[in-house]
C-alpha cells in the first residue's frame, strides 16, 4: 500500500505531502491546481521517464518521495531485496529527484539504484491508469496486450517460449540470407584459399627459413674473401711461416711481458701488468686457434649457393603470390621489432588463419543442410505455439467481453454489448517463409467490437461509440483489467472525463468495489465520483499559484460536501448545491 508521497519543486508544487489510507481515495480541486502533477510525481517514482520540464521554475531540481508498506515474501519485498533496498518495518522508501538539466537520481531503501529498478518494482506496487491509456487501448497493438495481460499466465508462458522461438527464427533466417546471398563470393574465396595452401604445401616453408637463407647465401657467396681474411688475422698474429723475421702478435707479446715478470719482486703494479699480459697472450692464442678454424671451414661451394638461391626465389615468390606482408630489409638491423611477422613467417601465419576458414567455406552446403532443419523444427514449434496462444486468447477475449459488458449498465449502458474478437492475422508480402500471417507475437488480430443495442451490428470502438460512451467502455475495460492485477495500488487519473450523471455514479459504486480488497487513488472532477470515497483531498494554489504544504488538505464533515458543492455548481454557498452533495454523500454511505 502506498502511505505517503511527498512533492518538492514539481511544477506548481512546492512542497507537498499526499498522506493516503486505504481504501478508496479522490483527490479533487479546481483545474490547474496541481492534482495530475501529484500522478505526474507517482509517475517518477515508479519509473517513468524524468522531463527537466517538469521541475518548478527558478528551482535547481525536483524531488519526489514515496512510502509503500511492503508485505514479508511478497515478490515486491523480493525484488526490493535484490537490488539491495533495506526496508525499515515492511515499509520501503522510494525517491526520485530530476535536475533542471534533466539529470536524475533514484533511491530505494536508502541505497542508490537505476531508474530501471524503480520500473521492476512498480510492476508489483501500483498501476496507474489514466486517459492516455485509453487512447492507447484504440491501436490494435495496445487491444492484444490489453487482452494478453487480462489472461495472464494461459498466454504469458506460451507468448514467452513463441517469443525466444521467434527471435532464434530470425537468426537463422539471417544467416541463411547471408550464406545465399555471397555464396559466389564465398566460393571464390574458397579458390583462392585452397591455391595458396597448396602453394604453401608445395614449397613447404619452415619458420624463418627466409631469413637463414640469406645468412647463408651471403656467407657462400663472400667464401673467399671470408678464408683470405681469416688467414690474414691468424698470420697476423702468429707470424708467417714462410719468413723468417716476420714479427707476431703471440711473440711480441711474450717480448713485454718478460721484462715485467723480471722485476715482479720490486713492484707489484709492474708484476700485475705481467699478468695482464699472460692473459692477452693466452687470448691471442685461442683467437689464432679459432682463426686457422675458421679458415679451414669456410668453403667455396657454387653448387650449395646455386641451391640456397633457387630455394630462396621459391620462398621469394611464394610471399609475393600470397596476401602477406614483404620484409622490410631495411628493418633487419631492428632485431626487436616482432609487432607483425613478415616474410615465410607471415606466410605461415596466413596459412595457419586460412586453413579454419577454408574448413568453414567448404561447409557451407552442411551448414546450409543445418539451418534448414533447425528452422523447419522451430516452424513447427511456432505453429504449435501460436495455435495454443490462439486458443487462450478466444478463451480470455470471452470472458474479458462478458466481464466487460457486465459492467456497462452501471455505466449508462444497459443493453450495449463490448465483444474482444480474435481473428487471424492477414498474410502479407512481409510474413517470413512457411509462416504466412505470423508475427512476433502469433497468428492474431485482436479487435474491440461495440455492439450499442441488440439487433445493431457490432463496429471496432474507435468507429462505433460517441466521445461519452468510448470514455465509458474504456472505463468498463479499465476495471476488468485492474481487477485482474494483482498490485495493491491502484491510481486512476481522470478516467471519468467525459461521462456524467447516472453513469458517474455508477463509475464512483464501481470503484468504491474495487477498493474493498485494494487501495484506490482517483483524480477526478465529479463529485459523483468523490462522493464514494473513503477519504477526500483537496488541492488548492496559494495566492501565488503555487501549491505548498497547506494546499493538500483532507476533507471530512462540513468541509467534504463544500468541496462537493463547489465541483457540482461552482458555488460553495448555494444551498440547493449543498443539500445535493449532502444527498450524494448519504446515499452513497448507505449503499457503501
Amino acid at each position: 500500500m502506498l502511505e505517503e508521497v511527498r512533492l518538492r519543486n514539481l511544477g506548481v508544487i512546492t512542497d507537498a505531502t499526499l498522506e493516503l489510507s486505504g481504501g478508496f481515495t479522490v483527490i479533487t480541486g479546481e483545474t490547474g491546481a496541481g492534482k495530475t502533477m501529484l500522478v505526474t510525481g507517482l509517475g517518477l517514482l515508479l519509473g517513468a521517464r524524468a522531463d527537466a520540464g517538469a521541475v518548478r521554475r527558478g528551482a535547481d531540481s525536483a524531488l519526489v518521495e514515496g512510502r509503500f508498506v511492503v508485505t514479508p515474501g511478497s515478490r515486491a519485498a523480493e525484488r526490493a531485496a535484490e537490488a539491495g533496498a533495506e526496508l525499515d518495518d515492511d515499509v520501503l522508501i522510494v525517491a526520485r529527484s530530476v535536475s533542471a538539466s534533466g539529470r536524475g537520481r533514484a533511491h530505494a531503501g536508502g541505497r542508490s539504484v537505476p531508474v530501471a529498478v524503480l520500473s521492476e518494482l512498480a510492476d508489483d506496487l501500483v498501476a496507474v491508469h489514466g486517459q492516455s491509456e485509453q487512447v492507447l487501448l484504440r491501436s490494435p497493438a495496445r487491444q492484444r496486450l490489453a487482452l494478453d495481460r487480462f489472461a495472464g499466465a494461459a498466454v504469458a508462458e506460451p507468448l514467452e517460449r513463441y517469443t525466444a522461438a521467434w527471435r532464434r527464427l530470425g537468426v537463422l533466417d539471417a544467416e541463411l540470407a547471408e550464406i545465399t546471398a555471397t555464396a559466389r563470393e564465398r566460393a571464390a574465396e574458397a579458390e583462392l584459399l585452397r591455391a595458396g595452401l597448396g602453394q604453401v604445401e608445395a614449397v613447404a616453408p619452415q619458420p624463418g627459413e627466409d631469413r637463414a637463407l640469406a645468412v647463408e647465401a651471403d656467407r657462400l657467396d663472400h667464401a673467399e674473401e671470408l678464408r683470405a681474411a681469416a688467414a690474414l688475422a691468424h698470420a697476423a698474429l702468429t707470424g708467417d711461416p714462410l719468413a723468417d723475421d716476420a714479427p707476431d702478435a703471440a711473440s711480441l707479446i711474450e717480448a713485454a711481458r718478460r721484462p715485467l715478470e723480471a722485476v715482479r719482486e720490486h713492484d707489484p703494479d709492474l708484476g700485475s701488468l705481467a699478468d695482464q699480459l699472460a692473459e692477452v697472450g693466452y687470448l691471442v692464442a685461442d683467437a689464432a686457434a679459432e682463426l686457422a678454424s675458421a679458415a679451414e671451414a669456410v668453403e667455396v661451394d657454387p653448387v650449395r649457393l646455386a641451391a640456397v638461391q633457387e630455394r630462396r626465389a621459391a620462398l621469394a615468390a611464394l610471399v609475393r603470390a600470397l596476401p602477406v606482408s614483404v620484409p622490410d630489409r631495411s628493418a633487419r638491423a631492428n632485431d626487436d621489432d616482432e609487432s607483425a611477422p613478415t616474410g615465410v613467417d607471415a606466410v605461415l601465419a596466413w596459412a595457419e588463419q586460412a586453413s579454419p576458414r577454408l574448413l568453414e567455406l567448404d561447409g557451407d552446403g552442411d551448414r546450409t543442410a543445418d539451418l534448414r532443419a533447425e528452422r523447419a523444427e522451430l516452424v513447427g514449434q511456432l505453429l504449435q505455439l501460436a495455435s495454443e496462444l490462439t486458443a487462450a486468447r478466444t478463451e480470455a477475449a470471452q470472458r474479458l467481453g462478458e466481464l466487460a459488458t457486465a459492467e456497462l449498465p452501471e455505466l449508462a449502458m444497459p443493453h450495449a454489448q463490448l465483444l474482444v474478437q480474435v481473428s487471424p492475422s492477414p498474410a502479407s508480402a512481409g510474413d517470413r517463409e512457411g509462416l504466412p500471417g505470423l508475427g512476433a507475437s502469433g497468428a492474431d488480430d485482436v479487435a474491440l467490437l461495440l455492439r450499442p443495442s441488440p439487433g445493431q451490428v457490432e463496429r471496432p470502438l474507435a468507429k462505433g461509440a460517441s466521445g461519452g460512451e468510448l470514455s465509458r467502455v474504456m472505463l468498463a475495460l479499465e476495471l476488468v483489467l485492474a481487477a485482474s492485477d494483482v498490485v495493491p495500488t491502484f491510481v486512476f487519473d481522470e478516467v471519468d472525463a467525459g461521462v456524467g450523471g447516472k453513469a458517474a455514479v455508477g463509475i464512483g459504486r464501481r470503484l468504491a468495489r474495487l477498493a474493498r480488497d485494494r487501495q484506490v487513488v482517483v483524480v477526478t472532477h465529479l463529485p459523483q465520483v468523490a462522493a464514494w470515497a473513503d477519504q477526500h483531498l483537496r488541492v488548492a494554489k496559494a495566492v501565488d499559484g503555487q501549491v505548498t504544504v497547506s494546499g493538500v488538505t483532507a476533507l471530512d464533515g462540513e468541509e467534504r460536501v463544500v468541496e462537493l458543492a463547489r465541483m457540482l455548481a461552482g458555488q460553495e454557498d448555494s444551498g440547493s448545491a449543498r443539500a445535493h452533495a449532502e444527498e450524494l454523500l448519504v446515499a452513497a454511505a448507505k449503499e457503501r
